[in-house]
């Protein structure tokens, strides 16, 4: 009889989860059916009597704030009794708690334990997530080759940052023999993914032709699709391209675009490539205040380069525009460094 208790409070729970939509990064979004005390009342009911996905489900309730006051403690208990019966998702969710400090002092060790137990049954985020502790040696021994095997492992399962480290671990040769052609392999499947550093490397292998012949026009593709995303060294990259004219036409206004893109998030040298176009007039119209403005940013990043330019600029300017400029390199920097001009 408690048996078939059990059975259809599972089933209900199931039901509630699926009725209330797709999981939200691995937790079931809020539904309208069935009262919020029912449920977890349902749900502690059958966690209690040793249900292990209820278990797992009353910690995800814990976990999420969802129905109930959010309380990591009380979700860590719920997924430690889930994940001792051998729950996989549980086990992961115990991994990430313990990494991130959730319900219990950060562990690197303990997050590393639970994940091996998840990545030992086949979830491809936990084999990622011990990838990623075995190559930093956080709670386990540095490893490379550990690494290696475990971002392989999740990467043949589609998981697109797993194939993304894996193909830095090819390119760098890290933990394996370095192999260019194997590193554009996992690229291009992450790529394929939307993933934006993967998008990078992939174009910028391209460009290079390093693993494959070189094609300018296909590298400009992937480094606009991952530049439109925001990354940074695809925004300069692709920048580089319109200045010289490689697999797009040629265009210092559209470079200057990308630069100014790339500057945002640091690029040293993307803004200093902008003082030179604002310092010859290349793109943009001449203007040695908003020259000398880059140069000194790209000076302030580390860039030895433009500090000497940004001085010979000055020898240039009048005392109203070099003033002009500290105030535009001010503002630019009070705006984090967007909307500069």
């Amino acid at each position: 009889m408690i048996r078939r208790l059990l059975m259809a409070i599972s089933l209900l729970l199931l039901s509630l989860g699926a009725a209330s939509g797709p999981l939200e990064n691995g937790v079931p979004s809020q539904g309208r059916s069935g009262s919020a005390d029912e449920s977890t009342a349902l749900a502690l009911l059958a966690a209690e009597r040793g249900d292990a996905e209820a278990q797992f489900r009353l910690g995800v309730m814990y976990d999420a704030g969802r129905r109930v006051a959010q309380d990591y403690a009380a979700a860590l208990k719920w997924y430690l009794l889930a994940a001792a019966q051998g729950h996989v998702q549980a086990q992961f969710y115990l991994g990430t708690m313990y990494g991130k400090g959730q319900g219990a002092a950060q562990d690197y060790a303990e997050a590393a334990r639970w994940f091996r137990l998840a990545a030992a049954q086949g979830h491809a985020r936990a084999q990622f997530y011990l990838g990623f502790m075995c190559a930093y040696g956080q709670g386990v021994p540095q490893s490379y080759a550990e690494a290696a095997n475990w971002y392989r492992q999740a990467a043949v399962q589609g998981d697109a940052l797993a194939q993304l480290y894996l193909g830095n671990m090819f390119s760098n040769g890290e933990g394996v023999a370095q192999n260019h052609a194997e590193a554009l392999k996992w690229y291009r499947l992450a790529a394929a993914q939307g993933n934006a550093s993967a998008q990078f490397h992939f174009g910028y292998m391209q460009a290079q032709g390093l693993g494959i012949a070189r094609n300018d026009v296909e590298a400009a593709k992937w480094l606009r699709l991952a530049a439109e995303q925001g990354n940074g060294p695809a925004q300069f990259h692709l920048g580089l391209m319109y200045t010289k004219g490689e697999g797009v036409v040629q265009s210092y206004a559209e470079a200057a675009k990308w630069y100014r893109l790339a500057s945002a998030q640091g690029n040293a040298l993307a803004r200093f490539i902008l003082g030179t176009m604002y310092d010859s007039g290349k793109g943009v119209a001449q203007d040695y205040a908003r020259a000398h403005m880059w140069f000194n940013l790209s000076a302030m990043a580390g860039n030895a380069a433009a500090l000497k330019s940004r001085n010979l600029a000055a020898m240039h300017m009048t005392q109203r525009q070099l003033t002009q400029a500290q105030n535009l390199a001010h503002e630019c920097q009070v705006r984090d460094f967007k909307e500069c001009e």
